[in-house]
């Protein structure tokens, strides 16, 4: 008998960049580093519609040969996962766990709450924020958890550090390419503040996989940039750091409604680059100003290039945060952040 396993979206066989295959396999390598390799199987979600037979057949073998079955499902496979998980669990009555990922559960449980029976009868489900864990206390939910998201990465070293000293300041976004993660705000606030200061006071450099139903209009934005800002393409995660160290600070935008707590703020933090981020869900939660970065008006291109050009005329304000965000970064290790659930996994509950 296994110790745990693993249902979600694994996208075996495709290079997959997206939030929720990423945190996938980022909790399933760490189930595998602190049970052992041979104590976790996986079941893969992608596939559709067409591929719930199979899907079900291989959930149905996590739950045969695993103490504790986890399920990570988007929205739309909430509805399948949570009914079947149950089923199941009524003859093999194993440990069930849910790991949210993103943000949007609440607003969904709003017009599916025949969900809410259904999830209260799991041994815990793992949320990203407080913000989160509360809205689900208010619903009477008592198996809520809070796990942080976190990522595997080769976080700098305090003497590692870079400090960008001179004009023009690199930019950057880092997160899938799609309109609502602020992408069209960036490029029109880093326009708008060189074109006020009258030179290039900041490039911007797009890096991410471009959404599916976003790659039609963003090629037609490419061909409209200026010099200043370029496309830098999907970034491995074991390349991010290297790669964003660099930067003089990330933007983040984002008006995504299933925002949680976004991967590209623990790649900045890993990085110690600050961050401008929208306040938006619960970046507040994990942007600290002063510290870690700034947080500013939601869908407003004109006070992102405010706060630009204020940023511009004290650079050493700014480059003082990036100790401190890397020193935050620590917090969201897998060794720290994983935590809750591999405590129940072992049968430490702390509910």
């Amino acid at each position: 008998m296994k110790k745990a396993g693993v249902c979600g979206h694994f996208g075996i066989g495709r290079n997959l960049l997206n939030g929720q295959t990423v945190k996938t396999k980022t909790v399933t390598e760490e189930l595998k580093n602190r049970l052992g390799e041979t104590q976790v199987a996986v079941a893969d979600s992608c596939g559709g519609f067409k591929a719930m037979p199979r899907m079900a057949a291989d959930v149905l073998r996590l739950f045969k040969g695993c103490e504790n079955v986890i399920m990570m499902p988007a929205n739309r496979g909430l509805r399948f996962f949570a009914p079947l998980f149950l089923t199941y669990n009524k003859f093999y009555r194993r440990r069930i766990h849910y790991i949210v990922i993103g943000g949007w559960l609440d607003t969904f449980l709003e017009s599916h709450k025949w969900l809410v029976r259904l999830l209260k009868k799991f041994d815990a489900i793992y949320v990203e924020s407080e913000t989160m864990k509360a809205a689900l206390c208010e619903r009477g939910f008592d198996n809520a958890v809070v796990m942080h998201n976190f990522k595997k990465l080769n976080s700098l070293s305090e003497n590692e550090l870079e400090y960008p000293d001179g004009e023009p300041y690199k930019l950057c976004t880092f997160s899938r390419v799609m309109k609502e993660k602020g992408i069209e705000d960036a490029i029109d606030a880093v326009k708008t503040v060189n074109s006020r200061l009258g030179r290039t006071v900041y490039t911007l450099d797009i890096f991410g996989q471009v959404d599916k139903d976003y790659e039609e209009r963003f090629s037609g934005l490419k061909k409209t940039f200026p010099d200043f800002i370029r496309c830098g393409g999907a970034i491995d995660a074991d390349r991010s750091t290297e790669t964003l160290k660099s930067y003089f600070a990330l933007l983040f935008p984002t008006y995504y409604r299933g925002e949680g707590f976004a991967g590209t703020l623990i790649d900045a933090m890993s990085a110690g680059v600050p961050v401008i981020a929208s306040d938006w869900k619960y970046n507040s939660e994990f942007v600290v100003p002063g510290r870690t970065g700034v947080i500013i008006e939601n869908c407003n291109s004109e006070k992102l290039a405010k706060v630009l050009a204020d940023i511009a005329d004290d650079p050493e304000k700014w480059n003082s945060m990036r100790l401190s965000a890397l020193r935050e970064a620590e917090k969201y290790s897998p060794e720290k952040a994983s935590r809750p659930l591999i405590d129940r996994i072992n049968g430490r509950d702390c509910l």
